[in-house]
């Protein structure tokens, strides 16, 4: 069960940022191994060259339908952190491409570390901004909303997604490689490996920064205190 977080919403909203970047980092990573499209990515691309549109535009649809279902499933309105989620990493994913010194490594070996990494960094971002309880994008809404309604374990849940879209993707005509294979395999493992210790960090980080605020607070009724008797 995914604990429902409430208050500290700056603090929050930080490891909610936070995650979100880590998130991007990893996606722009696997993006520049060239390794092979991710399931997602080649579901899009299958749409696109089926019944036209853009790959932007279709990625957009694809989401608020799966947000929909997701919010059927949990019988919960979707939390404004998942429209933001959207936007959020779009911009983050832009931002990092533009890097010049991300490139596209020369050998093999270079690209299979750079692939690796983006897989982890995925895991744990997706893992840290869900423990700031602001709202889910499409995908991890839908994985939290089976998760939870079904009690089943996450890379389960993530790994069953991956691989329905893989195939429907590939059914389309989308573009498959040998790393889309090892990401569907791979990415419902790291994310479930990453969940617990990302929501252990969020309450020690939570917990110490709510620790610090009581400690502040009297210290500032003290100050009023002296202030009035002066």
């Amino acid at each position: 069960m995914v604990k429902k977080r409430q208050g500290q919403v700056a603090q929050r909203f930080l490891i909610y940022f936070s995650g979100l970047l880590i998130m991007a980092l990893g996606i722009v990573l696997l993006i520049k191994a060239d390794l092979g499209a991710t399931p997602w990515d080649v579901f899009h691309v299958g749409l696109y060259q089926q019944f036209g549109l853009t790959i932007g535009s279709w990625s957009v649809i694809v989401g608020i339908v799966i947000l929909s279902v997701a919010a059927v499933i949990s019988k919960e309105f979707p939390q404004f952190g998942a429209f933001l989620n959207m936007i959020l990493v779009g911009v983050f994913i832009d931002m990092y491409l533009m890097i010049p010194f991300l490139s596209t490594p020369q050998g093999i070996a270079g690209k299979i570390l750079m692939f690796s990494l983006g897989v982890v960094l995925m895991g744990y971002g997706i893992g840290l901004y869900i423990s700031a309880s602001f709202g889910t994008g499409p995908r991890d809404s839908l994985m939290m909303a089976l998760t939870t309604k079904m009690n089943w374990k996450i890379r389960n849940v993530r790994g069953g997604m991956e691989l329905g879209v893989l195939l429907v993707g590939w059914q389309l005509g989308g573009p498959i490689s040998w790393g889309t294979f090892v990401f569907t395999f791979i990415i419902g493992p790291v994310v479930g490996f990453a969940m617990p210790q990302c929501f252990q960090f969020a309450d020690a980080f939570l917990d110490k920064m709510d620790h610090k605020k009581s400690l502040i607070m009297p210290l500032n009724g003290e100050d009023s205190n002296r202030g009035a008797d002066l």
